[in-house]
Order: C-alpha cells, then sequence, then structure tokens
C-alpha cells in the first residue's frame, strides 16, 4: 500500500468506540456520550505514518520543490504559488483520510452541521472577520520596522496577501489534526492522551520550519505555541459544536496576533 492510499477500513469507526475494548468506556465518557458499537478504521500506525508522510512531504515541496521549478516559495512573494500548493496538499489530506472524514460525518453524535443556523453564523462571521483583518485593519497598522542583519520571518514582514496562502495552509494542517485526532478517538483513547499526543505531534513538526531558514528562536516560539495549541484543538474538535471551525479560526487568529503585535508594541524588536 502506497503512503497516499485510503485505509482500508478496519477496527473501530471514529467518532464510535467500543465499551467491550479495553479504554473503550473510558473514551466514551471522555468524549462525552455513550458508548458505541465498534465500527472499521485503519491500523492506527498505517494512518499515523500516512499523516507524518504527508505533512513532511508537503513542506519538502513547498521549500525544495517550487525552488526547482523556478518559483518563489514566498507566502509574500509568491502568494498564488503557495496558494496553489497548498490547494494541492489540502486535495491530497482530504483523499488519504477520506474514510476517517466520512466515518466522523456520519456516526458523530455530534453531526458538523447539525444546528446550520448556528454554522451559517459562524462561518459567515470568522470569513468577515478574516477578510475585515487581512484587507483593512493590516494596511492600516504600523508598517514593520527590521533592522537586523539577517533576513526577517516572513510573518514578521506579512503583508495582506501573506494571509491567502496562509488560510489554505491552516486549513491543510487542521485536516491532518482532525485525522489524528479521529485516528486516536477511534482506538478507545480518552480525551487527555489525545490532546497530550496531539500537543507532542503538532508542536514537533514545526521543526520544519527551520528548513526555510526561520531563525531558531523563531523555530521555538512556534513550536511552543503550537504544542499548546495541540492540547487544545482536541478537546474543541471532539466536544464542542462546530468545533472544527473554532479550531480553525483559533489558529487563524494565531497568526493575526503574530502579525500585529510587533507593529503596536515594539516595530524594531525580532
Amino acid at each position: 500500500m502506497s503512503t497516499l492510499d485510503p485505509p482500508r477500513m478496519r477496527g473501530p469507526s471514529p467518532g464510535l468506540v467500543d465499551a467491550t475494548e479495553p479504554g473503550g468506556a473510558d473514551a466514551s465518557r471522555a468524549l462525552g456520550r455513550p458508548a458505541a458499537p465498534a465500527q472499521a478504521d485503519a491500523p492506527l500506525h498505517t494512518t499515523l505514518a500516512r499523516i507524518a508522510a504527508v505533512w513532511v512531504l508537503s513542506d519538502l515541496s513547498f521549500y525544495f520543490l517550487l525552488p526547482a521549478l523556478g518559483l518563489t516559495a514566498s507566502y509574500n512573494d509568491g502568494f498564488v504559488a503557495a496558494s496553489v500548493h497548498y490547494v494541492y496538499w489540502t486535495g491530497i489530506a482530504i483523499i488519504a483520510f477520506s474514510p476517517l472524514y466520512a466515518a466522523w460525518f456520519r456516526n458523530s453524535p455530534r453531526p458538523a452541521f447539525d444546528q446550520q443556523l448556528a454554522s451559517y453564523l459562524l462561518w459567515s462571521f470568522a470569513f468577515g472577520g478574516f477578510v475585515l483583518f487581512a484587507a483593512y485593519v493590516l494596511p492600516r497598522l504600523p508598517p514593520p520596522v527590521w533592522d537586523q542583519s539577517w533576513s526577517p520571518p516572513e510573518v514578521r514582514i506579512a503583508t495582506s496577501l501573506y494571509f491567502l496562502p496562509k488560510s489554505i495552509e491552516i486549513l491543510f494542517q487542521q485536516l491532518l489534526i482532525l485525522a489524528l485526532v479521529l485516528a486516536l478517538a477511534a482506538r478507545g483513547l480518552g480525551i487527555g492522551r489525545i490532546s497530550g499526543i496531539c500537543a507532542l505531534s503538532f508542536g514537533g513538526v514545526h521543526v520544519l520550519l527551520a528548513l526555510g531558514g526561520m531563525p531558531v528562536g523563531y523555530v521555538v516560539r512556534f513550536m511552543i505555541a503550537a504544542t499548546v495549541f495541540g492540547l487544545v484543538f482536541p478537546v474543541l474538535i471532539l466536544r464542542v459544536p462546530n468545533g472544527l471551525a473554532y479550531s480553525y479560526s483559533l489558529h487563524w487568529i494565531y497568526y493575526a496576533v503574530t502579525v500585529t503585535m510587533p507593529r503596536l508594541i515594539n516595530p524594531s524588536a525580532a
């Protein structure tokens, strides 16, 4: 089976756990719902390997393939290429983990869009807020000032167009996080263990930022922030209605704050 082949369904389904399996009843309580009969899922090690492969390959293709094709690997100066790149990898994630997502939509006790009015309002409010910030707020902030001898990270000098590929990349990452959370929940892990694994995984993968020449201080900063967010995302996804939307919004807002604060507090700080 290739790395990106959709998994053959076997074992418990995401969103459903078997109370007869070790940890099944505890996992059901952790997810805030009664235990349900087990259904199929891919082997956990296969899903984890697939998630890691998709994430690493997406970063390698961004930092090395785009320049090899004569394109700029930049959210600011090469926003079109970066956007297309992450649209492609978002599609790969959807294809690779479609059985997990489909089972989640089908079997979850909290259907993704059960309260459609609330979902419409949440989507409209979040989308409007993102556009408002990128198109109107950011251009009116003090311009970034950089007086260091080394090149600034892109997020430090982000333009409005930075948020086009960044928004797509966040969606891509959220889909991988969702696949990880669902795969772990399907194996009967409690919410605490799921959050711990997600935190370590999401924080650790940010070491790949070093491939783009990001200074060590910024890499460590993003790894710490990602670890903290990794603790929160599973709780939102598994326990909160429209939780994936809240998870995405929180992820997006972090970058908006990261871009904004140096311009308001100390524009010349690293």
